[in-house]
This record gives C-alpha cells, sequence and structure tokens, in this order.
C-alpha cells in the first residue's frame, strides 16, 4: 500500500518568519495518516528541520547539484541537504528544466547522487502546451521518465511529480481523464521497467495548480498518490486543507 504524500515547494518564496506557517502547519496535523513535505528554500532547510522535529512533517530541498563537492559556487551538494537535516530533495522541476536550461541526463545525474546520499528523490516531468496541444504529451513525459530516473531507484528512493509545466501557477489544470491518462501511463512504465513490485510501490504526485477547491477531485483519480503544491503551500490554512482532502481520499 503506497502511503500518500502531500509535498509542499515554497520555490524562491519565505525568510525567517515563515516558518510560522510551518508550526501552524504541525500543530493541525499532529498525527497524519499521509506524509507530509516542505521543501523551503535552501537558507530554511536547518531552521526548518529544527522547527519540524517532533512533528510529522519531512523537510526536503528544492534541487542539488551532480556533483558531492567541488568549484560549483552558489550551488548546494546532496550531502549539504542530508547534513542540514533534510530527507528528500526534488530534482528536475520544469523551472530548473527551463531557466537553467536542465536535460535529462542532468537531472538524472542529480537524482542518482541524491539516492546514493540516502535522500527520496522527487523527479519531475511534464509537458508544455505546445506539446499537449500537439497530442506530444506521452512521449514527452515517457522520455523525461526513461532520461531522468536512474536504474538504482526503488519505492523508497523515487518518487515522481506529473507536473504539466501550462498548469503551474497559472490556474488552468488538466481534466481529470487527462492527469488519468498520463498517471496510468507512467504506472505502466515504472512497472514495465523495474518490475510489478518496485513499479507498483513508487508514489506518482500531480502537481499544477492544486488549491483546496479542486484537490478532492484530483486525489480520486487514480494512480494519484498525493501533490506537489507550489503557491497553495505557502499558506498553513491552504496546504491543510490539501492534506485534508488527500487524508479523505485514503
Amino acid at each position: 500500500m503506497r502511503r500518500k504524500l502531500a509535498a509542499g515547494n515554497w520555490k524562491m518564496n519565505g525568510t525567517g518568519a515563515s516558518l510560522d506557517e510551518l508550526t501552524t502547519l504541525a500543530r493541525a496535523h499532529p498525527t497524519p495518516t499521509s506524509d507530509i513535505l516542505i521543501c523551503p528554500p535552501a537558507t530554511l532547510i536547518h531552521s526548518a528541520v529544527k522547527v519540524a522535529s517532533d512533528t510529522a512533517i519531512h523537510i526536503g530541498g528544492q534541487d542539488c547539484h551532480a556533483d558531492q563537492k567541488g568549484a560549483h559556487t552558489g550551488d548546494i551538494s546532496a550531502e549539504m541537504i542530508k547534513d542540514a537535516g533534510a530527507t528528500y530533495v526534488i530534482v528536475g522541476h520544469s523551472e530548473r528544466r527551463q531557466d537553467h536550461n536542465e536535460q535529462n541526463e542532468n537531472v538524472r545525474a542529480k537524482a542518482r547522487i541524491a539516492m546514493d546520499t540516502g535522500l527520496t528523490t522527487i523527479v519531475c516531468l511534464g509537458e508544455s502546451l505546445t506539446e499537449r496541444e500537439a497530442a506530444n504529451t506521452l512521449d514527452i513525459t515517457g522520455g523525461q521518465l526513461s532520461g531522468s530516473v536512474p536504474d538504482a531507484a526503488t519505492g523508497h528512493n523515487l518518487v515522481i511529480a506529473y507536473e504539466p509545466i501550462w498548469a503551474i501557477g497559472t490556474g488552468m489544470v488538466p481534466s481529470l481523464g487527462q492527469i488519468g491518462e498520463v498517471h496510468d501511463f507512467i504506472r505502466a512504465r515504472l512497472e514495465r521497467r523495474f518490475g510489478p513490485g518496485v513499479g507498483r510501490s513508487v508514489r506518482i504526485l500531480y502537481g499544477g495548480s492544486v488549491n483546496p477547491g479542486n484537490a478532492a477531485d484530483i486525489f480520486d483519480v487514480p494512480n494519484v498518490d498525493g501533490a506537489l503544491v507550489g503557491g497553495a503551500s505557502l499558506k498553513s490554512a491552504d496546504f491543510s486543507a490539501i492534506i485534508t482532502a488527500l487524508e479523505a481520499s485514503i
């Protein structure tokens, strides 16, 4: 049985004062039946881990370098993220792929070293609006899946997040049928590559304008094991409502 996961990606938002939201969230969900994850900016990881200690909330990083150390000014290694107390890391987010020209091989290298370091790795996939309109969604996500996920993936160290680029922060959301089609496709590809045991154990999240109003419907879609949430994770009240909807779907 895959344990559901509600993951919040704060992106480049938040200062020390924002950790009050984390405290409020922890109080609202002292004994959750799903996993709760917050990925704050790197500057807040260590402080967030302290705030979240003795709570059910996990803390993660938003990206890591493919090397553990070296002359990479401004970058952060998986080892540093783990040393700060985090247990998860996101790689391959569309904003990294677009803003930093990250290709599948770059994402795969980051995921490999994150897994080797002991971090649960969320690998993001998703098509652009042009690719969706050209009916290339499955080709794009399939290529990203095969190119970005290392061979050492298991249900313990890998989470997949399907985030159609055109839905991130836009308020646009695919139909439930479109979400289901992609999640079923990803599940089948995972089972074919890694075998039924591993393939069925990997959690597949949906991301892209998830909010308290649409979360329950999205979580009712088969093979949706939770969500990777952006803006709605910044306020504890919004993210709490999404967590509540997720747990109601269990």
